[in-house]
């Protein structure tokens, strides 16, 4: 019995070894076979990635993207009536949405015809995306107030609007130099966590920080100036100050950082701004620059054409016909000042770089119906111009460029500022 025991291990030995081998034969077999099947499949869909140091901005994807959707606030004060809705006929695209507003400044008159307007206009019956803030804020020029309001645009985009990717805030003395289509499409191809902020810790002069101002408009509803009380107070230590331009394009995830504040930087330098001359240009830059989670993301520049008398004065230029080309040149997407909603210069822009005929919408892809832009068609549907390829351009210097992590948040060697400076 034991030896023919013996002998069923002795044969049973060699057919374990030969089940254990096919065992493994299959496996690395099957193995291959998924390697190779996923090697065919990426090597069919792989997009070649940028070569430099700026290609996690890169949208990489087998088909196009969705286009982004653009929150835009528009704000404007007394007399801004017709600039501020050519600007906003200008800008509209149905797949955006907008906020507006006319400040406590303005007449009842005007912001009654505003919302008259935005009423009876049967494309923004119909898409529903134009909203007015139609309880005015008291707007300041340089007080905190303007920061304020900016603010109140961003909360009302964030509970009204559940899905759109960047903030542009804008005043009724700006206007595009790209067409909607042009800008959605350009910006299809960027990562949606980029924030273009102008910034620079340069402040030149420390009568921009260290006095005390106050803001009649926080607590009057009547127009004031900003005054200044004493005495100056001391740089802070806590955080670093920026200063820069005070229009912007905003990522969605840094505005709900900005108004969820929930590292408590945002309230912080809120209630320091308060305080502070010209915050509209500080505000921003030093909640970003002072955030190490969002510093990767800012871009240096604010996406505008401005001119600027030399020396330059408080206010930028009023632009004209004879700043037309270099505009163009600029590759920029907007362009401020323009004194009138009436002028040849913004003729000559809708004529030239917008299509846009008889004060109507720019047209784009969207556009149906007879006349065109009477009726919506497809709001994702883009049909990008000659605007696409300057900003392309632009976003080449700016994003896919060296320069781009070498202009973000630096800190001047000057830093702190000095009694004399």
């Amino acid at each position: 019995m034991e030896s023919t025991l013996n002998v069923e291990r002795k044969r049973g030995f060699p057919v374990a070894i030969a089940l254990l081998i096919s065992l493994i034969l299959c496996a690395i077999s099957l193995n291959l076979e998924v390697f190779l099947s996923l090697t065919t499949i990426n090597s069919i869909f792989w997009i070649s990635p940028a070569v430099n140091h700026t290609s996690q901005f890169y949208v990489e994807s087998k088909a196009p993207p969705v286009p982004p959707r653009f929150a835009y606030f528009i704000s404007g004060t007394r007399g801004d009536l017709e600039k501020l809705w050519r600007t906003l006929q200008s800008l509209y695209h149905p797949w955006n949405y907008y906020v507006v507003h006319l400040e406590l400044g303005s007449t009842l008159e005007e912001r009654l015809e505003l919302a008259s307007r935005i009423d009876k206009d049967p494309i923004f019956n119909k898409v529903q995306n134009v909203l007015m803030i139609t309880k005015a804020n008291m707007v300041t020029y340089r007080g905190p107030t303007m920061v304020s309001n900016t603010l109140h645009a961003c909360a009302i985009l964030l509970k009204t609007y559940k899905h759109w990717d960047w903030f542009i805030n804008l005043s009724a003395s700006d206007y595009p130099l790209v067409t909607q289509d042009d800008l959605l499409h350009t910006f299809s191809g960027l990562k949606r966590n980029l924030n273009f902020i102008h910034h620079t810790s340069r402040l030149g002069w420390t009568g921009r920080a260290m006095p005390l101002i106050v803001d009649p408009g926080i607590y009057q509803n009547t127009k004031s100036d900003l005054f200044r009380v004493s005495p100056n107070r001391t740089l802070p230590t806590a955080f670093r100050l920026f200063t820069g331009s005070a229009w912007t394009v905003l990522s969605r995830s840094f505005v709900e950082y900005v108004i969820w504040g929930w590292d408590n930087l945002p309230r912080i330098l809120l209630m320091y701004y308060t305080n502070f001359v010209s915050s509209p240009e500080g505000y921003f830059q030093t909640v970003i620059c002072n955030s190490p989670e969002f510093v990767p993301t800012v871009v240096n520049d604010d996406m505008h054409f401005v001119s600027w008398d030399y020396p330059p004065k408080q206010h930028p230029r009023n632009l004209n016909i004879n700043d037309t080309a270099k505009m163009i040149a600029s590759n920029a997407p907007f362009a401020r000042k323009f004194k009138r909603s009436r002028d040849i210069v913004l003729d000559k822009i809708d004529a030239e770089l917008l299509g846009r005929e008889n004060g109507s919408f720019t047209p784009g892809g969207w556009c149906s119906g007879n006349p065109p832009c009477s009726e919506v068609g497809n709001p994702t549907e883009l049909i990008p111009g000659p605007g696409a390829e300057r900003l392309t351009r632009l976003l080449a210097r700016r994003v896919y460029s060296a320069e781009f992590t070498d202009r973000q948040c630096k800190v001047s060697v000057s830093w702190p500022l000095r009694g004399n400076e």
